[in-house]
């Protein structure tokens, strides 16, 4: 009795992997490179010169007080063995008070420009998921798989995607 129900149970499990091997067959797999798309995107390219444009003038304003600090420093180290002691006592915290404000305003530079592309990235994340979907369900993909540790060719959709988000740049995310 033992071997008969033995006997059954491998039937039945050969027959359950016979069956979930022919479906697997049939599975339509694709493998996209993600980075890749975050990288050549056209949309990524308008977030980078965005966010460039959007933060040019902070910048410029910071590394002007930054090479006017520099040059109060190196006008202090040159004329102050011949200044009064009270004159290079305010020079030197005026020096400080400067260095002290400039380190504070690009802490804040740096953050505002960490939040601002950690948004953008979020988009664009957003905006290649939605196109890696759509072109998923267009070539009718069951499984699409990112940053495979290897792929064929033949499965590696990533080209097709940024071509559609190339042919798509100037339309709007789709919600």
């Amino acid at each position: 009795m033992r071997t008969k129900t033995a006997t059954l149970s491998l039937i039945a499990l050969a027959a359950g992997a016979l069956a979930s091997g022919t479906a697997l067959a049939e599975t339509k797999v694709g493998v996209v490179n993600i980075s890749r798309l975050l990288q050549e995107s056209p949309q990524a390219q308008a977030a980078s010169q965005a966010l460039e444009s959007e933060f040019a003038s902070r910048r410029r304003e910071l590394e002007a007080q930054q090479k006017d600090l520099k040059a109060k420093e190196d006008k202090l180290q040159k004329d102050g063995a011949v200044m009064a002691a009270n004159e290079r006592a305010a020079a030197e915290k005026s020096l400080r008070e400067g260095q002290r404000e400039l380190a504070r305003k690009q802490n804040e530079f740096m953050e505002d420009l960490n939040v601002r592309r950690n948004e953008a990235l979020g988009q664009l994340q957003r905006t290649v998921l939605q196109e890696v979907q759509a072109y998923a369900k267009s070539a009718g993909l069951d499984v699409v798989v990112a940053d495979a540790l290897y792929a064929s060719p033949s499965v590696d959709i990533t080209s097709q995607v940024l071509a559609a988000l190339q042919a798509r740049k100037g339309a709007p995310a789709k919600p």
